[in-house]
């Protein structure tokens, strides 16, 4: 490894897999793939950790074998944070732009006066069980002209600032934090996974012309939006592929692991896509003998609840964005994450959405990329981009424990003194 590379690993905590990837970060600004560790999930439901003993023992697996592959050893992470208790909303600051002394024609925003009117616009009333996530800057007013990306520099009065908030569950990112704590790593950052899995699948002239990206995982489908190349909106559904296994195993009367072989297998999500409708030998069950089911009726149990999880999905868009999001998407739609893969879902979803779908893997990344080319590792190398390019462009938790615990201490004697003046 060269002497100036830096080993950026990220993690992801998924519902049926946990993975870990780890990228050397070149003097030269490259990104590549020297390790990949991944096995089962356990003690991982739709995003949130419960159980917190399975969960470390998954990631110090995941992490022996990546540190087994690359040669090197992994010390923190960046790891990815989903479930449904994840919320987004918009606000506004306002500032005045002024200097002491100065002559107001002579007013030149600075980076202070970003950070300023940032922190203004952060300024809003949260539940003492919910803490901010990222800090999103969408665009900066200044003196009434909309649509400025970097207002540093300008000459101005008045600079506002509308921005992205997303904000999780102090107690599920406090979970996260013990598990990494005790499987011997530091966490870098905590990042929303579909704005991690973002980074990885979409392309910017996508995010500047508008996009939308639906990340299809076990237990929860991310949703992100960009429109002129900025995230607009986000939200988490606490539904994924694990449902359709589950459909899959209680309509055919099979186990679960039967149920996961068969939709890995043969499964397909749309029935356009049967050409030889042949028979498929269910395994023995209990007291029931192996018997035969036809291709079809495995087809419509998948799309059944395929098209139920975009559904979901796209009344969600909706909601975020008016029944005209075709307008507001001309990019379209990628599908990504474990979900997509099986084969029919981007037909689904076009059925559902009303316009062309693709899926899509990770990219922007070199080395041994052929390991980490699948949807499934969208995530994992979103948080490796995420730590290469945005280390000091974001807002996110950092710290460790105490800190969480000291924000959860400092919410509540705000809260008192407020209720007692």
């Amino acid at each position: 490894m060269p002497a100036q590379a830096k080993n950026i690993v990220g993690l992801d905590l998924g519902t049926t897999k946990v993975s870990v990837i780890i990228a050397e970060f070149t003097e030269e600004g490259e990104i590549n793939i020297v390790g990949l560790g991944s096995c089962p999930a356990k003690g991982m439901r739709r995003g949130v950790v419960v159980n917190i003993e399975k969960t470390v023992a998954s990631i110090m697996k995941a992490v022996e074998l990546a540190e087994r592959m690359s040669g090197a050893e992994v010390n923190s992470v960046y790891t990815g944070i989903a479930g449904d208790h994840i919320r987004s909303l918009s606000s506004r600051g306002v500032i005045a732009v002024s200097r002491r002394g100065m002559n107001i024609a002579d007013n030149e925003i600075k980076q202070e006066d970003v950070d300023r009117v940032i922190e203004a616009a952060k300024a809003v009333s949260l539940p003492l069980d919910r803490e901010v996530l990222h800090v999103i800057p969408q665009q900066f007013i200044v003196d009434d002209h909309k649509g400025i990306k970097d207002p540093v520099g300008q000459a101005g009065v008045r600079l506002e600032a509308d921005v992205h908030i997303i904000t999780g569950a102090v107690t599920s990112a406090q979970n996260i934090y013990r598990c990494v704590k005790r499987a011997g790593l530091a966490c870098s950052d905590l990042v929303l996974e579909p704005l991690a899995s973002s980074y990885a699948v979409l392309t910017e002239s996508e995010r500047e012309l508008g996009v939308g990206m639906i990340d299809l995982g076990g237990g929860t489908t991310d949703i992100a939006i960009f429109e002129d190349g900025v995230i607009k909106h986000t939200h988490v559904l606490a539904v994924g592929g694990q449902l359709v296994t589950r459909d899959i195993a209680v309509g055919l009367n099979i186990p679960i692991e039967s149920a996961e072989e068969l939709k890995i297998k043969f499964g397909l999500a749309h029935r356009d896509l049967i050409r030889d409708d042949t028979p498929i030998e269910l395994p023995s069950f209990g007291s029931r003998p192996k018997s035969q089911i036809a291709l079809s009726q495995l087809t419509q149990i998948i799309q059944f609840r395929m098209q139920e999880i975009f559904e979901f999905a796209r009344d969600e868009v909706m909601r975020m964005m008016g029944v005209n999001y075709h307008q507001k998407l001309p990019a379209g739609l990628i599908l990504t994450g474990g979900g997509s893969l099986i084969p029919g879902s981007d037909l689904v979803a076009a059925d559902i959405f009303g316009f062309p779908v693709q899926v899509r893997g990770p990219r922007g990344v070199g080395g041994m990329m052929n390991l980490v080319d699948s949807p499934i590792y969208s995530t994992g190398v979103g948080l490796v981009l995420f730590g290469a390019k945005f280390i000091e462009h974001t807002d996110v938790f950092r710290g460790d424990e105490t800190k969480i615990y000291e924000k959860i201490i400092s919410k509540m004697r705000n809260w008192v003194i407020e209720f007692f003046s």
